[in-house]
């Protein structure tokens, strides 16, 4: 076997490797939309303190970000359709891209509703108070005061969550979801050459994540910005 450091398979990989890139930000995109949702729908119980649902939440927030997202990924792949068989509902068949967008859409929405409440909480209630007092509802008062202050808080973390979304597409092969990092799995059964093919898929993740912190950062500078006004 030939144990030479082969440099120029890893440049001859990178575009094999991305062009599954597609697949990885499909992945991202419609889990954190899907997440995002679902947490902000989580934020409201626990910062109005409904009884029951806030503290099951709660514990639903424990458990996801208490637990690797592979074992999570794996519970869902196994779980789900042995559970929807007590209902005759038959999902074994189903394209394993389904699992993963369900599993990261789940562990994001715990993440995304912590970002947020915290946000929320640090918003000063003066600010609610006074929407009151011109008249504003509860729900404009959210909306149009509380809600898009929040949102500027949350962006730092929420780049921060983007970035490590990221990375953890990157355990989408294990229920054989091909995406970059599975079709460098497929690379190295045949060329036997995992240290260049590795190497080659940590040069791509760290460059979009790159890209990615890059773009986070400029856009929270122009955010900051805007936000001048409202501190004022």
């Amino acid at each position: 076997m030939n144990t030479v450091f082969n440099l120029e398979l890893i440049f001859h990989s990178i575009p094999t490797l991305l062009s599954y890139l597609p697949i990885t930000i499909f992945i991202i995109v419609s889990s954190l939309v899907a997440g995002g949702v679902l947490g902000l729908l989580m934020v409201l119980p626990r910062i109005y303190h409904v009884p029951l649902l806030s503290q099951i939440i709660a514990v639903y927030i424990s458990f996801m970000r208490g637990t690797p997202i592979l074992i999570q990924l794996f519970l869902v792949f196994y779980g789900l359709p042995a559970v929807l068989q007590f209902i005759n509902i038959d999902i074994s068949r189903m394209d394993p891209l389904i699992f993963v967008i369900i599993t990261y859409s789940l562990s994001t929405a715990a993440s995304f509703s912590e970002i947020m409440r915290g946000a929320i909480q640090s918003i000063d209630y003066g600010q609610t108070e006074a929407a009151y007092s011109i008249g504003m509802s509860a729900r404009q008062a959210f909306l149009r005061i509380v809600l898009p202050q929040s949102m500027i808080i949350a962006f730092p973390n929420f780049g921060n969550l983007v970035i490590g979304s990221l990375k953890d597409t990157s355990l989408a092969f294990t229920i054989g979801v091909m995406d970059m990092m599975g079709r460098g799995d497929t690379l190295i059964a045949s060329t036997a050459r995992a240290l260049e093919i590795y190497l080659a898929l940590a040069v791509i993740y760290y460059g979009i994540a790159f890209l990615l912190e890059r773009s986070f950062s400029k856009s929270e500078r122009k955010m900051q910005k805007y936000d001048q006004p409202l501190q004022a």
